[in-house]
């Protein structure tokens, strides 16, 4: 890896006490420094662990003296966002974003929908250099995702020069070991191209194949869920052996749905089944998941009757992080599909998303193209964090999160390339 941990970079604007003692003892000595690292943590941070005030945990010095990161740098990491161009001259505009710390990560597709024509992804050595323009560019441990699921949901296509990739449906029909092992060759590919983050796999039932967001389009492993259960979590783990952090989705499950979510807002009330569309998030919990959960724009008026579950304290506050147990980071689905922007502004969408727990907001700018996006929902971010509509508390919530999964990965990373990953927990 060639990012800021690596690098050894830890600019005073962003240094966190927990997360820098969990990045050197990432990069410096594996399982055993981490350890280390979270007895430090939890030993000499009792003003996070006793869930002080931000502020105060902002002003926090650990022994070593080093700082929290700045504000500004927080509500950057809890943004993920989409450009255009196949490369970033020093002066663009994107680029300033993604250098001050303002764009926290960055997601790659290959097709800009607006236009036809072609987005970010040209060939394996055009991905290289551009990944490596946005690692040099950022302050901040920099997650670059994209949407290789296999099948017709790949990013990174043959005809490109990237190594096909099977379907879920396909690999659904043979072992979880072979579905394991493909990952693990797809986590290779993709480190080598400097991406660290893999928005897959699809962890919803095939209940409907007729489903036109995912049956349809064999996105889904199997109709049975322990099928499903068993493929999605193979991998997640052939992923996090290779260093890649996957991301499960689409809580609370959309494999019976009737409609897409990029077209509008989809009701799953009369299609979800808690015992089956839950199994599979259940058994990779139980696990020890490797990544994140990707909530899915979904409306289930059992749930919560107002709000759909990217928005719905209800459903990520309760139901994911409470009856379910998961810790980890939550990233939203692409908050510019039309079940969000056809009944929501921007403003209300990220007071609802980030209150309700989401840590990470998608936002492609692909659906619909805004060259301002990077800045608006930064200032929108920051404006209501300025109000009081956000607490600071909560944005640190979120940057711990973010900042141990990326610590996690850094430690997969080093595994994956020194031959030590069968010594962790996510190759289980």
């Amino acid at each position: 890896m060639s990012d800021a941990v690596n690098r050894g970079k830890f600019p005073s604007v962003w240094r966190c006490s927990a997360s820098q003692i969990f990045f050197v003892a990432a990069r410096k000595g594996g399982a055993a420094l981490c350890l280390l690292a979270l007895a430090l943590i939890f030993c000499f941070s009792p003003l996070l662990r006793s869930g002080a005030s931000a502020a105060q945990a902002a002003s926090a010095k650990t022994s070593t003296g080093s700082a929290a990161p700045s504000l500004d740098v927080m509500i950057g990491s809890m943004l993920m966002l989409g450009f255009r161009g196949a490369d970033l001259p020093q002066g663009d505009a994107f680029l300033a974003q993604v250098r001050v710390g303002h764009v926290g990560h960055i997601i790659l597709f290959d097709r800009d929908v607006t236009t036809g024509g072609e987005r970010n992804i040209i060939s394996p050595q055009q991905v290289r250099r551009l990944t490596a323009t946005l690692r040099a560019a950022s302050p901040c441990p920099l997650l670059i995702a994209v949407d290789q699921e296999g099948g017709r949901v790949r990013r990174l296509k043959p005809q490109r020069g990237f190594a096909d990739l099977p379907s879920a449906q396909s690999m659904g029909a043979a072992s979880p070991e072979k579905t394991r092992a493909i990952a693990r060759q797809l986590g290779v590919e993709l480190a080598s191209l400097g991406i660290s983050v893999d928005l897959a796999p699809v962890a919803d039932v095939n209940s409907n194949p007729a489903n036109p967001a995912i049956g349809a389009l064999e996105r889904s492993f199997s109709p049975n869920p322990a099928l499903v259960a068993a493929h999605a979590l193979a991998f997640g783990q052939g992923l996090a052996q290779s260093g890649i952090i996957p991301a499960l989705k689409h809580f609370p499950g959309q494999g019976g749905a009737q409609k897409d979510s990029h077209l509008g807002l989809t009701d799953i009330t009369r299609s979800w089944n808690a015992k089956v569309d839950l199994a599979p998030y259940a058994q990779a919990f139980a696990q020890g998941w490797p990544g994140m959960v990707m909530l899915g724009h979904l409306y289930h008026k059992g749930l919560d009757p107002q709000y759909p579950a990217t928005l719905s304290h209800a459903v990520v506050g309760d139901l994911l992080r409470g009856r379910m147990g998961w810790q980890g980071v939550i990233i939203s689905d692409d908050m510019q599909m039309k079940a969000i922007t056809d009944h929501y502004g921007m403003e209300q969408a990220m007071l609802l998303a980030v209150n309700a727990g989401v840590d990470i907001l998608l936002f492609g700018n692909n659906l619909y193209w805004d060259e301002t996006l990077p800045r608006k929902a930064f200032e929108t971010l920051r404006g209501l964090v300025e109000s009081g509509r956000i607490s600071r508390q909560r944005i640190m919530e979120s940057w711990l999160r973010i900042t141990n999964l990326y610590a996690s990965r850094a430690t997969a990373a080093r595994a994956a390339a020194d031959g030590s990953s069968a010594l962790y927990p996510w190759t289980r």
